[in-house]
């Protein structure tokens, strides 16, 4: 009795959680959790076979389809994959690859090995080479109908070519939508600047933007896919999975630039090593590793069990999460008022770095999470992305934890907050609040915006307490006398911050629509903005219809950026920049084609005398492309000191290879 009852149990929670990550994009458990509960399942399942029942989780894959959309039904099944954690699970899988296939003990198998990224898998249907419907999976049988916020994904092609659409009149092709994460911080700051709900990682933020019933919400996010095979494995012409992946290369698909042969488990394991040392330099977020067996005639001959082929497996890293215990929440004020609950934490390891402070987010988090001040809870980073609080450990909870009350009041200026209906985040809307007023200085003279070298937090506070800065536009009234008295200010640090105070004046348009502000635009808006509009004068005067049709602005930011030119404070700080020497120079193109670089495409690596985005820039005003993956479709590949496996791509594909110095020469 007591088997059934914790089978039971643990069939409830684990198919909660799949609605909760699946369908509501919002995870209440931690990945490690989630597996712990799933191996648990399948340790009494095999110990007790007569229990396994049809709607059992171990038979799913995902969850049930959301009622939101229609219903697209797979032709075939898209399978889940089984998972290892260690090299000894590893060979296990890899000596029942080689019995399936009668093969020796000491023969290698030809596999293939790429990371596991860490988004929405989805299907995309080509019918005579047009893309006819795009879907999620769903429970594996029946996914959503996704179709028209899938083509807004600028990676997707609408059509393929003539002639693979002879060959494959039917071709569905699978992969996975993600959001890099430096998009996901850039999102993120956009949401919370706009008192919206941020999202609680980059897997998220993608499913969230593809479930979105406004098509015009999808196309403001940066999202990008990644194919990773087909439905088919008797296509013809296409006897392995590099083969098929060089296919849909040529078709202009994103394939992983970490995509190897791998002969072995030796080799295997070797890449595996290798893959989780960089793991926290890519910009996107991976969780493990998936080995395929190459021949698809051999993948036909292994088959699957009932949720997952017996030819491939998921090698998955250690979990990036940890348990600590919850010391304190502190309230910051960002400068546009919102006010976040940040959680300050006992010292904790996790990813290898050390993690002292955590997002909750907001006040919903709160209550949702039902954290107190005291609990053990854990904590989760991947990448470089701000570590969270996924949730409490309940059993550790002893009674004497500390309910978190959200205050009433600023906690800059006492004044009261409000929380704007459909908001998520309170706000603080004294326009004289300190924090507001030193976070606005800090932004604006960040280096994406006016770039006053020497104007930090410190200064910027010092400043603000002093009401010397009461907006950002008083920076260009500053004077020597003005400086002078403030704390670790000498006569030569004065004179310096006034020269780049006074180099500023000349920032380009892009530039100065980042420094001002508005909430939700960063520097690639900004850039849009400014090219669109041309000057401040007509971009202060745009309509929500001057918007509509520009690619990256969605609903929200228009609204924003019409909310901010339409206050009066605002258009009075842009007046008194203006009056304090501000240039607000119209936008010229700096584009100027050199002939050996326009039109070419370039893959950066290595370490460069100075950072990539300057060659990055170089390269575009001189009408190139930069792309993240090696491929056939590069030209030349830049490289620096220490490139690391992209240089073995471009040796293996034929990429033309550059130092920096034939780089230059070709420039010029």
């Amino acid at each position: 009795m007591a088997i059934t009852d914790e089978l039971a149990r643990l069939r409830r929670e684990i198919e909660q959680h799949n609605y909760n990550y699946y369908i509501l994009d919002k995870p209440t458990v931690s990945d490690a959790e989630y597996d712990r509960l799933f191996d648990r399942l399948l340790e009494i399942e095999k110990e007790y076979p007569q229990l396994v029942t049809p709607d059992s989780p171990s038979q799913r894959i995902g969850a049930a389809p959301s009622e939101k959309f229609e219903p697209a039904r797979h032709r075939v099944q898209m399978l889940s994959l089984q998972k290892v954690t260690t090299a000894e699970e590893f060979a296990d899988f890899d000596r029942r690859v080689k019995e399936g296939l009668g093969l020796q003990p000491t023969a290698d198998v030809e596999y293939t090995f790429e990371p596991k990224l860490d988004g929405l898998a989805v299907e995309l249907v080509y019918e005579n080479g047009v893309l006819a419907v795009g879907s999620t999976r769903g429970d594996g049988l029946v996914g959503e109908n996704i179709t028209p916020n899938l083509k807004t994904i600028r990676s997707i092609p609408l059509r393929l070519s003539e002639k693979t659409a002879k060959i494959y009149p039917l071709l569905e092709i699978r992969g996975e939508v993600i959001l890099r994460k430096s998009d996901f911080r850039r999102l993120n700051d956009q949401q919370e600047e706009l008192g919206l709900e941020p999202f609680a990682n980059p897997r998220n933020a993608a499913a969230g933007s593809v479930h979105q019933l406004d098509s015009r919400i999808t196309v403001s996010r940066p999202l990008v896919f990644y194919a990773y095979g087909v439905s088919d494995q008797e296509l013809p012409g296409l006897e392995t999975h590099l083969a098929v992946m060089n296919l849909l290369e040529t078709e202009r698909f994103l394939v992983n630039e970490h995509l190897h042969p791998a002969r072995g488990a030796a080799e295997v394991e070797k890449r595996f090593h290798t893959l989780a040392d960089i793991r926290a330099k890519l910009d996107y977020e991976i969780d493990g590793t998936v080995i395929k067996v190459n021949s698809l005639r051999d993948q036909i001959r292994l088959g699957q069990v009932s949720r997952a082929p017996r030819w491939a497996v998921a090698w998955k890293f250690a979990a990036e999460t940890a348990e600590t215990v919850l010391e304190d929440v502190i309230f910051s004020v960002g400068r546009t008022g919102v006010i976040t609950p940040v959680a300050a934490l006992r010292p904790v390891r996790v990813a290898g770095v050390e993690v002292k402070r955590a997002s909750l987010h907001n006040e919903d988090e709160l209550i949702a999470k039902d954290v107190r001040i005291g609990d053990t809870v854990i904590i989760r980073r991947a990448g470089d992305v701000i570590p969270e609080v996924v949730g409490v450990v309940m059993e550790r909870r002893t009674g004497k934890e500390k309910p978190v009350a959200f205050p009433v009041n600023c906690p800059s200026c006492g004044r009261p907050i409000t929380r704007p209906p459909g908001e998520a985040a309170y706000r603080c809307i004294n326009p004289s609040c300190p924090a507001q007023i030193v976070e606005r200085i800090f932004h604006f003279a960040g280096k994406g915006g006016m770039d006053i070298e020497g104007l930090g937090g410190k200064l910027a506070l010092q400043l603000a307490e002093n009401k010397l800065l009461e907006s950002p536009a008083d920076i260009y009234f500053l004077t020597k006398d003005d400086l002078l008295p403030l704390e670790l200010m000498a006569d030569k640090r004065a004179q310096n911050l006034l020269d780049a105070i006074a180099k500023s004046k000349d920032r380009p348009l892009a530039n100065i629509i980042y420094a001002l502000g508005i909430p939700g635009i960063g520097e690639t808006a900004a850039a849009l903005l400014a090219e669109r509009f041309g000057t401040i004068d007509r971009l202060m005067a745009v309509t929500e219809d001057d918007l509509n049709n520009i690619g990256g602005i969605g609903p929200i930011l228009a609204e924003s950026i019409i909310a901010f030119f339409a206050d009066p404070q605002n258009r009075r700080m842009i007046a008194r920049m203006k009056d304090g020497g501000v240039k607000f120079t119209p936008f010229q193109s700096n584009r100027r084609e050199v002939a050996a670089i326009a039109g070419k495409t370039f893959v950066i690596t290595g370490t460069l005398s100075k950072p990539r985005d300057h060659f990055k820039k170089l390269i575009e005003t001189a009408g190139g492309k930069v792309s993240s993956a090696v491929s056939k479709k590069a030209d030349y590949l830049l490289c620096g000191e220490s490139p690391g496996s992209k240089l073995d791509d471009a040796n293996r594909l034929g990429v033309s290879v550059l130092d920096e110095a034939g780089f230059l020469k070709l420039l010029k």
